[in-house]
C-alpha cells in the first residue's frame, strides 16, 4: 500500500503531541517516544480502514503495545534495559496501562455534557458529598444524584464505543 502522506500528515498534526506526551510519561525518554509516535502513526495508517471507535483510543493502544513490546525485548537483553529509560522495568506495563486508562478516561469525560461532566468530576475526583456537590454547582442534592446516575450510564457507552474494557 503507498504511504499517503496526507493521511500521516494529518495523524501527526491532530494526534501527534499528545501520543507523544503519552508516551513520554512513561519513558521519559524523547527519543524512545519519537520512535514510538512514529511506529504508531505508521501502524495505524495501515490499518485505517479497519478501524472503528475513536482513532486517538486506537492510536493510544497502539502506542501501549509498542512500548509493552520494546519493553520484553529489551528485557530479554539486560544491558539495553538500562539504556532505554526505563527505570523500573517491572512495572513498566502496569504503568503504561495505567496512563493509557487515564488518557481513555479523560477523553471519554470530554464527551459528556458539560453538566454530567461537572457531577462526575465533583463526586468522584473532588469527592465532595452529594450534599457538597450540590452547594459547589448551586443545583439540589436530587439533580445531582440524577446526573450521576445517567452520568455514569453515558461515560460506560463512550467507553464502550471507544472499545475501552472494564
Amino acid at each position: 500500500m503507498p504511504l499517503d502522506e496526507d493521511v500521516v500528515a494529518s495523524i501527526y498534526r491532530d494526534h501527534g503531541a499528545a501520543l507523544r506526551r503519552f508516551v513520554l510519561s512513561a519513558s521519559h525518554d524523547p527519543q524512545l517516544a519519537e520512535d514510538v509516535v512514529q511506529e504508531t502513526v505508521l501502524r495505524v495508517w495501515q490499518h485505517t480502514p479497519e478501524i472503528t471507535g475513536s482513532l486517538r483510543s486506537y492510536l493510544y493502544r497502539t502506542a501501549r503495545n509498542i512500548m509493552i513490546d520494546n519493553y520484553r525485548r529489551a528485557r530479554r537483553r539486560p544491558a539495553e534495559t538500562l539504556e532505554s529509560g526505563l527505570t523500573e522495568p517491572a512495572a513498566v506495563p502496569e504503568r503504561v496501562d495505567e496512563l493509557l486508562n487515564r488518557v481513555l478516561v479523560e477523553e471519554a469525560l470530554l464527551r459528556l455534557s458539560k453538566e454530567h461532566r461537572d457531577v462526575l468530576v465533583a463526586l468522584h475526583y473532588r469527592r465532595f458529598t452529594v450534599n457538597e456537590a450540590a452547594v459547589q454547582l448551586n443545583i439540589p442534592s436530587g439533580t445531582v444524584k440524577s446526573r450521576a446516575y445517567y452520568a455514569v450510564r453515558a461515560l460506560r457507552t463512550i467507553l464502550d464505543e471507544m472499545g475501552v474494557e472494564r
